[in-house]
């Protein structure tokens, strides 16, 4: 056990898995399946490897105990704490994450307490030297998911179901403890809740208010601290139909957490504003007595506001009981992923040094979660990676696991992408005119940059990719250098020299390159010069100074004779000078830089230009011109955007080799022109379907050079590529109009 006296003097690192098991309809939706994790017992030796002192695990009511009459089944369970207690990581067992527990009952059946504190025995008495627990993970939270906004079982939609569900999960936490403590005397209560502030124009501050009375009212309960002087007893025991005896039985059981969690995401603070003209219908709700838009205040708000730190203050303030950080997760992209964990870190530190008795700080989902963009109300595929990439066998160590190493060591995690704000402080980010805020709901102004700004350096300012990954970099607020050839020419050892010298950067990406395949036949030595000598020293230039590089090859490496799409580890044979050349630089920059990254890609659409294969397509069908696609050669089509997003997220995690990134589809020319046709609604009568013969190709091409990957699937698919072709093409139409 770790003790609750003396605050400590440093905060300790913690890890989590995302074990949510919701239910929508009859369908129940199991985190740990998807993940993985269920059938890896070696990813507690992962978890271990990052220095965590104590772990946030899962023993899963609805997995362990899925009926009543059944034995429970440990399973893997026991041999994943066994070793986690082996190396001196202490163990926060989570029995009901986000769930209505299983099929025979529900958060609205009057014996789910009963039934919850009977597993929670059962857990105790297999597992009597666990001595933390969260028996049930965010019933504020989940109340509202499944009795209030409908969208978890029991799909409720007032504050009667809403209400019945909050209180079956704090009555069932006080049994389960109960139980738990006649095995373990000494057993501590870790009880979480999503902890923010709500912030509000001055017509709404009654709300505001309600929302941040109503955000305590998990440890309220548990404390027996709900009386009739409490704030919200009238509206509990009005609107929401509680009998008076049900609050007074906490009174009189009283269950106050040990240790309060607090989690924290960027959404946690929130903003209403009855204009709601200013905001995305999404938003848009009501409390019947006003209509408003609800909405995460750094998408509106023109200051910063405290964030985890005043929640973390507000918490220690009100209950004086030991805190941690325990769970702080982001759906973005990794270097916001970075910028989110060294925010909440040094808020966390900032609340500690302030005199809050903050003893952790809980990096979530280790690997990854699924779906939680839709809140887990369909299985769509949308992953987020964590510490751990879960769609490479093994897992993958991001730059996340890094940070965890660094941190759980003592000392300062940096990374050159800390030298910019995450998207949440961008001027980018706002839907409207940015709202001012009474200055008592302001917090500190945004620290400045940790690290110094050194840049990405981009070669090939006049490609496709070169500005692709310029407009990326700028959308994700990543510091970059986009040059021509007059500043950076990659086949001239003085040019290169002199262009690290002066932009000092900490990657460099190689966008330049010879790429008309057909005219590389006759101009051979410019393709060489291009293709192979500028790669060649820019990885003799980066090894010599320690810079990462990123260059990128081609499916015309492969000869076509396969069946099935090439992965990374297959032998390269080319058909063509400018495959050839592909195949010679890959060979001469890892034996020059064996950290560099090389990327195989393929096809390429995209919708900042022009001459690519879709737009012309689409260009030709709509001024009614005849388009000529081949009929026999198999490709895998990459959409340049996600192209350039996943490098990135390589480049930052520090991953080397060779990689396939497309969007794995493989299908003929004219098979992806018809599709492409459809989503336009495009006739495709002048579509002509044609053997490559017909359309006088000069260099030879592979019959089928489809990419997959062996290492991971990174990239959405076709499908996704095409939608956000589309409505990328649309929006860049609207900004034109």
């Amino acid at each position: 056990m770790f003790p609750l006296g003396a605050k400590p003097a440093e905060i300790e690192l913690w890890g989590g898995i995302e074990a949510t098991v919701n239910r929508v309809g009859d369908v129940f939706h199991s985190q740990l399946a998807r993940s993985g994790h269920d059938v890896r017992p070696d990813d507690i030796e992962r978890c271990i490897s990052l220095g965590i002192r104590a772990m946030r695990y899962p023993i899963l009511w609805e997995r362990v105990a899925p009926t009543p009459t059944a034995s429970a089944n440990w399973g893997a369970t026991d041999a994943s704490l066994a070793l986690l207690r082996q190396n001196g990581v202490r163990v926060i067992a989570g029995l009901l994450h986000h769930g209505s527990g299983p099929a025979h009952t529900s958060l609205v059946d009057p014996d789910f307490p009963a039934h919850f504190a009977r597993y929670a025995a059962t857990v105790a008495r297999q597992y009597p030297w666990i001595g933390h627990y969260t028996p049930i993970n965010e019933p504020l939270t989940t109340a509202r998911f499944s009795g209030l906004y409908g969208l978890w079982y029991p799909h409720g939609r007032n504050e009667q179901l809403f209400a019945k569900a909050l209180l079956n999960q704090c009555r069932g936490t006080v049994l389960a403890m109960r139980e738990i403590r006649k095995v373990n005397a000494d057993a501590q209560l870790v009880q979480t809740e999503d902890l923010g502030t709500t912030y509000s124009t001055p017509k709404l501050a009654y709300q505001a208010e309600f929302n941040n009375q109503l955000r305590w009212l998990t440890w309220d309960l548990l404390s027996g601290a709900v009386s009739k002087s409490h704030c919200l007893w009238d509206w509990l025991t009005g609107a929401c139909a509680v009998d008076a005896s049900d609050l007074a039985w906490f009174a009189d059981n009283p269950c106050a957490a040990d240790l309060i969690g607090i989690n924290h995401y960027v959404t946690s603070d929130r903003f209403l504003d009855e204009r709601l003209q200013r905001y995305p219908a999404r938003y848009h709700g009501s409390n019947g007595r006003d209509h408003y838009a609800d909405i995460e205040v750094s998408r509106c708000l023109a200051d910063p506001v405290a964030g985890l730190q005043a929640a973390l203050t507000q918490a220690w303030q009100r209950y004086r009981r030991p805190l941690a950080v325990t769970e702080i997760h982001i759906d973005a992209t990794r270097d916001d992923h970075l910028r989110w964990i060294k925010e909440t870190w040094d808020a966390a530190q900032a609340a500690h040094s302030e005199g809050a008795d903050v003893r952790a700080y809980t990096i979530w989902a280790l690997f990854g979660s699924y779906d939680w963009n839709c809140l887990l109300t369909a299985n769509n595929g949308y992953y987020e990676p964590g510490a751990f990439d879960v769609r490479a066998t093994p897992p993958r160590e991001t730059a996340v696991a890094g940070a965890m190493r660094a941190l759980a060591g003592g000392s300062t995690f940096s990374h050159p992408v800390l030298a910019r704000p995450g998207w949440w402080h961008r001027d980018d980010r706002f839907f409207c005119k940015p709202v001012k805020v009474p200055k008592e709901g302001i917090g500190p102004a945004r620290s400045s940059a940790a690290v110094p700004a050194r840049p990405i350096l981009i070669s090939g300012a006049n490609g496709t990719l070169g500005r692709a990954f310029a407009r990326i970099c700028a959308r994700r607020g990543l510091v970059f250098e986009l040059l021509d050839r007059n500043a950076l020419d990659i086949a001239d050892e003085a040019s290169v020299a002199q262009a690290l010298a002066r932009h000092a950067p900490w990657a460099v990406v190689n966008a330049a390159g010879y790429v008309r395949i057909d005219q590389a036949e006759t101009e051979v030595d410019r393709c060489l010069r291009e293709n192979v000598i500028g790669p060649q020293v820019l990885a003799t230039a980066c090894a010599r100074s320690g810079v990462p590089l990123v260059v990128f090859s081609s499916d015309m490496v492969f000869d076509g004779r396969s069946a099935a799409p090439y992965t990374e580890t297959q032998a390269t044979d080319p058909l063509n000078v400018y495959g050839r050349s592909k195949a010679d630089a890959e060979a001469r920059v890892l034996a020059r830089h064996c950290d560099a990254l090389v990327v195989r890609t393929s096809s390429f659409f995209g919708p900042w230009d022009t001459v690519n294969f879709v737009a012309l397509l689409l260009q030709a069908l709509t001024d009614g011109r005849v388009f000529h696609a081949a009929s026999d050669i198999t490709v895998s089509p990459t959409y340049v955007p996600h192209l350039v997003e996943a490098t990135l997220d390589l480049l930052i995690d520090g991953a080397t080799g060779i990689w396939h990134l497309t969007n794995e589809q493989a299908l003929t020319w004219s098979e992806f022109a018809r599709i492409a046709a459809d989503r336009a609604r495009l006739r495709t009568t002048l579509l002509n379907a044609c053997p490559h013969a017909d359309l006088h190709w000069v260099a030879r091409r592979p019959a089928y050079s489809a990419l997959a990957s062996g290492r991971s699937r990174l990239m959405p698919g076709l499908d996704q590529a095409l939608d956000q072709f589309f409505a990328e093409r649309q929006a860049s139409v609207r900004i034109a109009a």
